[in-house]
This record gives structure tokens, C-alpha cells and sequence, in this order.
């Protein structure tokens, strides 16, 4: 556990302490990062949800998660445990969402955090498949904690359109407010392109629900076999039929089949920006930014999202949180071996990572900058999206 604690959540302060404790050279940069955001109007839309199934939660995770005779299973959910800071399994869910709404709230001048339900995984035939279910948080969870935390919580729904009740699911948390839907078809099993998904995306046009779904290659909870549904090209179905798309991470890590070039594979970052790139899909298709720091992932895709200045009204934030807790994978010093970031800036970022990790995501990102050219990603990212809002975005 001592080397879990390395790799994720090593943590040496609070975020209460943060006011009175924090350098003052940390304290500029992180005042720099909100000199052009409108207090209260930042918004973080990929927000994580995970729960044991403690406190009347609802939520679940798969038994192997759990288990020493499933190891790397074990050893990922001690790491996310830790990085959440839950300190007691019999109190998890409830420790998860307390040390998750203290975080927002010792961010100054915080906005809302679009907080992600995850539906089962389903199979073709639409039998709930509990094997291949890595994670469940319902849906009234998170519509439970925005209404307990309405200063700091959006709920986001997420249902399978292949379960029998979808439509009558989906129009239930429509008609409450809804305004995305979360998918991670890698780790659940839907084929975006299916015409059996044509009912579903007519439902989500009647009531201007926006689909939020992963992109890419999925490590954290996917399947092997299921990896070729992060194909980005298989959301032309519902981008031709005018549902709105976030397509989460920008499609930054893997490769897919180029279903334009049979026999071919295309980064799937490369898929991505073809899409953002087709006329007809402008002010329906959108990338957020969760992940996108990841050593894992750089330089490449980050880099050229900085270029393309022409695509930064389409772009929005997400911290992927629990991700930024976990700090094997949010290295610092790979951002300043791409030159994304100075030796200096990194010795301020990390000091507010042991503090606040949520705040660090949001930090690191305004702190960014494109090797070459020195650019930066404006604050419209990370304010509430006038897509979203109600009004169009060209």
C-alpha cells in the first residue's frame, strides 16, 4: 500500500491548507490561471463518479477489482481508491464524493463539475452483462449529489442503447434536465454506427441531448475485443443524424481501422481531427481536453490542438477525474522534456498537486504552451460552452 500511495494520491497536504501554506511563486501562477475567467463560470465537463456500493450508493465495481487473484485489477483499484483519498472501504462511496466536493470547493471562484453516471455494459442481444462490467454508477446518484451540491455538481447521464428500456430511460432523465449522455463504448459495448441506435439518437435530437463519449484507445477499464469501438469514424451515424458529439481525450492515444481506406490503420487522434475537420459537422462535433497531459499521450496531440487555433471555439475541459490524482501518469517532467512547460513551472505545479489535484489539472492546462511557438489554449476551454447553452457554435 506504501507503493500504491507512491504512484497515487501522495499527497502531502490538504486542501484546506492550501491559503495559508502554498509558496507564494505557486500562488501567482495559480492566480495567473484565472485573471481571464469569469468567477463561478468554469466548467469541468468529465467528472468521474466511482463507488463500492457503500452507503446506499447504488454504484457497484466488478468483484475483480477487488481480488488478489485478478492482481493488476487489485493493484488499479488501490490506486484510484487512494488517489480519492478513501481511507475506509465501508465508507467509500460517501468518502469519495466528500473529498471530491472539498476540492471543488477550495478552488476560488469555482464553477460546476459535470459529474458522469456509467451505465452497465450490455450485450448485442440487450442482456445486462455484469462480467464485462467493470464499473456502474446509476444515473440517480449523480442527479442525487447535484441536488445535495448544486454549486459544484452537473449530473450527466449515461444510458446503453442497447438495453431494453433505453428510450423510456433515456426520456425519464431528459424531461429532469439532463443535457449530455456518457458513453465509453470500449468498456461497454455499443457500436455507435449500429442503424438499431437510430431510435435512440432521434430521442436525444427531440430533446438537444449532447453525447459525450471516449475516443480512442481505452486503458483504464476497457477490453481487448471491444478497443475497435473507440473508432471515432463510427460516430458519423449520429453527427449525420444531428446529435451533438464531445468526443472525450480528442482521440488521443491508439489506432483504428481507417474505415475510409479498408486495410489501413490511422492514428486514431488523426480520425479525430478528419471529423473536426468535415464541413457538415461543424457545430456538432467537439473534442474536451481529459487526458490529454497524460505522458502516455504527448506530444503530438496536444501540440497540435494548440496550433489549430480555428478549432478552439469547439473545445472544452475535463479533468477525467480521478485521473489527475493518480501521478504515474500525470508526469510533470514529460511536459518539460516536449517543452510544454519550464523546470520552474513544474517545481510550482507540483507543489499545487499536493494540495488540490483537481486544481492541478486545471493549472497545468492554463499553464501550457506549444514548444515551437509559444502559444496557449485560450480561457474560453474552460468556461461554460455557449454550445451547451443554447446557442450555436459554427
Amino acid at each position: 500500500m506504501c507503493l500504491i500511495h507512491l504512484v497515487s494520491g501522495a499527497f502531502t497536504h490538504q486542501p484546506e491548507e492550501m491559503e495559508s501554506l502554498l509558496s507564494a511563486d505557486a500562488r501567482e501562477r495559480v492566480d495567473h490561471s484565472f485573471c481571464d475567467v469569469e468567477p463561478g463560470n468554469l466548467r469541468d465537463y468529465h467528472v468521474h463518479i466511482v463507488g463500492l456500493g457503500t452507503n446506499d450508493s447504488g454504484m457497484s465495481v466488478n468483484p475483480r477489482m477487488l481480488s488478489w487473484l485478478h492482481p493488476l485489477h487489485r493493484l488499479k483499484s488501490a490506486a484510484y481508491l487512494s488517489g480519492a483519498q478513501v481511507t475506509d472501504r465501508n465508507q467509500a462511496d460517501r468518502q469519495y464524493v466528500d473529498r471530491l466536493v472539498r476540492l471543488v470547493r477550495h478552488i476560488e471562484g469555482h464553477g460546476r463539475y459535470h459529474a458522469l453516471a456509467f451505465d452497465h455494459y450490455y450485450d448485442p442481444d440487450g442482456a445486462v452483462n455484469l462480467n464485462k462490467t467493470n464499473f456502474y454508477t446509476p444515473n440517480e446518484f449523480v442527479f442525487g449529489i447535484a441536488d445535495k451540491y448544486p454549486d459544484v455538481f452537473v449530473p450527466t447521464i449515461s444510458v446503453h442503447p442497447y438495453r431494453p428500456d433505453a428510450l423510456r430511460e433515456l426520456e425519464k432523465w431528459a424531461k429532469r434536465g439532463a443535457v449530455f449522455v456518457k458513453w465509453l463504448p470500449n468498456a461497454q459495448g455499443m457500436n455507435a454506427a449500429e442503424p438499431r441506435n437510430d431510435d435512440f439518437y432521434r430521442l436525444m435530437k427531440k430533446y438537444d441531448l449532447t453525447l459525450l463519449t471516449h475516443a480512442g484507445e481505452e486503458q483504464a477499464v476497457a477490453t481487448v475485443e471491444d478497443q475497435a469501438l473507440g473508432n471515432p469514424l463510427l460516430f458519423r451515424r449520429p453527427l449525420e443524424m444531428g446529435v451533438k458529439v464531445v468526443m472525450a481525450h480528442c482521440g488521443s492515444l491508439g489506432a483504428n481501422d481507417d474505415l475510409d481506406n479498408p486495410g489501413k490503420k490511422a492514428r486514431s487522434f488523426d480520425l479525430f481531427m478528419r471529423l473536426m475537420d468535415t464541413p457538415d459537422y461543424r457545430g456538432l462535433l467537439f473534442g474536451d481536453l481529459s487526458a490529454m497531459t497524460q505522458y502516455n499521450r504527448l506530444p503530438g496531440p496536444l501540440a497540435r490542438i494548440i496550433e489549430r487555433k480555428d478549432l478552439h471555439h469547439r473545445l472544452m475541459d475535463g479533468s477525467d477525474y480521478p485521473l489527475p490524482t493518480i501521478n504515474i501518469v500525470i508526469q510533470t517532467k514529460a511536459l518539460v522534456k516536449h517543452g510544454f512547460i519550464t523546470k520552474r513551472e513544474r517545481g510550482h505545479l507540483n507543489e499545487i498537486y499536493n494540495y488540490n489535484p483537481l486544481l492541478f489539472d486545471y493549472v497545468v492546462k492554463r499553464t501550457i504552451r506549444h514548444p515551437d511557438t509559444g502559444e496557449s489554449l485560450p480561457a474560453s476551454i474552460f468556461q461554460a460552452h455557449p454550445a451547451f447553452e443554447g446557442q450555436p457554435v459554427n
